[in-house]
C-alpha cells in the first residue's frame, strides 16, 4: 500500500485522514490491476430477474473469497439468477474494485473491510452498502524460527504486513502497541520494523532474508510456512469467538435501488454457497481451487491450500461490530481521525433471504441504514 494521488485515492476519507484503511489485501490482493472479465459463468436460463439481462459480480482470485469462487464454479449464483446472466470480474486489489463499482463496470463485490470503509467515507456515505458477509479469519503472524521463538523475541525484527494502513497492517500496529512497544505507523520504525510488502514478494523477500517474518493473509502465510516459517499467532485468536471479518460484500447503492431482487438473488446464492461450503469442506476447497486455477493458470499446492483453508471460515454474517473495531484501531494508531460508518450496512435483504431459508438474522453494531 507512494504517490500522492494513489495515497489519496487509499485513504478512508481524503481531505481529513491520513493514507490508511486502503488496500484490499484483505485477503491477499497482489497490487492494483485492470479487471479481468475471464470467469466463465453458466449459461442464464429462465426468466430475468427485475427484467435485467446481466449482473456484474466483482471478487478477488483467493481463497478468502471462496464463497464468490465456489458459488461461480457451482453455478449457484447463475441458477439463483435465472435468465438473468452472471457476469463475474476479477479483481487484485481493493483501490480497482470500489473504483469499478464507482463507474459502474460492477454491481456487486466481494471485498474486505478496509476498502469498503475507504470507498464509504471518501463518497460521504454515497457510493456503497455492505450487505452481507463473507469470510472469518484467515490471518497469521508467520516467523522464522531460528530468529523468533516468542513474541518477545520479535523486538527489533523486520516484519512485513501487505501495505501501510490496510487491514493487517492496522491490526500488527495494534497489537504491538497492546504488547507495549513503539513504532511509528507511518515509517513503520521503532521496536519492531513493520516492512510494507506485497503480498506477492513477501516469500521472496523472506527466503532472503530481508524479513524475518510477517503479518499476512492466506494464503501467503501458508506460502510462507511451506518456505519453512513458523505460525507464531493466529490473528482470530485475538476476537471474540475467533471471529472477524476478512471480506464483505457490497452493493452500488444506485443499483440497490433499482434492482433489489436481482440483490436478494445474489444473497440468496452466497448464503446457498455458504451452507454448502460449511457442509462439504473438502468438496468446496477442491471446487475454489479448480475456479483458482481457471483464473490465474495454477492451483494451489496441497501444503499451501490445506492449512489456508482450515483457517478460514465462511459466514452470512458480516461480523459488524468487528469492522467497526478494525476502523477504532487505526484511530488508536494515530492513522485517521475517527470515520462516520453510519449507514455503510444495509442488512434488511440478507436478513429477508436468511429469514426465508429458516436462518437467523444478523446484526449491523448500529451503523445500518435508518
Amino acid at each position: 500500500m507512494p504517490a500522492t494521488r494513489t495515497l489519496l485515492r487509499r485513504s478512508i476519507a481524503a481531505a481529513v485522514v491520513l493514507p490508511l484503511l486502503a488496500v484490499a489485501l484483505t485477503a491477499c490482493g497482489y497490487g492494483s490491476q485492470a479487471p479481468k472479465n475471464d470467469s466463465i459463468a453458466p449459461v442464464a436460463k429462465g426468466a430475468k430477474v427485475d427484467g435485467l439481462d446481466t449482473v456484474k459480480v466483482g471478487y478477488f482470485p483467493n481463497l478468502t473469497h471462496a464463497t464468490a469462487l465456489v458459488g461461480d464454479e457451482q453455478g449457484i449464483f447463475q441458477k439463483e439468477l435465472g435468465g438473468t446472466k452472471f457476469a463475474p470480474s476479477t479483481f487484485n486489489a481493493g483501490p480497482s474494485e470500489i473504483e469499478a463499482l464507482n463507474a459502474g463496470s460492477i454491481d456487486i463485490g466481494f471485498i474486505g473491510p478496509s476498502p469498503a470503509i475507504n470507498g464509504y467515507v471518501k463518497s460521504k456515505g454515497k457510493n456503497l452498502r455492505i450487505i452481507g458477509g463473507s469470510a472469518s479469519g484467515g490471518v497469521k503472524l508467520v516467523v522464522n524460527p531460528d530468529k523468533i521463538k516468542t513474541v518477545a523475541d520479535l523486538k527489533g525484527r523486520k516484519i512485513a504486513t501487505p501495505q501501510v494502513g490496510n487491514t493487517q497492517d492496522v491490526a500488527f500496529l495494534n497489537w504491538i502497541s497492546e504488547q507495549g512497544w513503539k513504532v511509528d505507523a507511518q515509517s513503520g520504525k521503532g521496536d519492531v520494523s513493520v516492512v510494507r510488502t506485497e503480498n506477492k514478494v513477501t516469500p521472496d523477500a523472506y527466503k532472503s532474508g530481508a524479513i524475518d517474518g510477517a503479518w499476512v493473509p492466506e494464503p501467503t502465510a501458508s506460502k510462507l510456512v511451506s518456505e519453512g516459517a513458523k505460525v507464531l499467532l493466529d490473528e482470530s485468536t485475538l476476537w471474540p469467538d475467533k471471529k472477524f471479518v476478512i471480506t464483505n460484500i457490497i452493493v452500488s447503492q444506485k443499483f440497490l435501488k433499482e434492482h433489489p431482487d436481482v440483490v436478494e438473488a445474489v444473497l440468496r446464492g452466497s448464503v446457498t454457497t455458504n451452507a454448502w461450503i460449511n457442509a462439504n469442506r473438502e468438496a468446496a476447497k477442491a471446487s475454489a481451487n479448480t475456479k483458482l486455477q481457471q483464473l490465474t493458470g495454477k492451483p494451489l499446492p496441497s501444503d499451501v491450500i490445506d492449512p489456508a483453508w482450515q483457517s478460514i471460515r465462511f459466514t452470512d454474517d458480516p461480523l459488524a461490530a468487528t469492522l467497526r473495531a478494525q476502523a477504532d484501531h487505526a484511530v488508536k494508531a494515530g492513522l485517521l481521525k475517527q470515520p462516520d460508518l453510519a449507514g455503510i450496512y444495509d442488512l434488511k435483504p440478507l436478513n429477508k433471504v436468511l429469514k426465508a431459508a429458516g436462518k437467523p438474522e444478523v446484526a449491523d453494531a448500529s451503523l445500518g441504514v435508518r
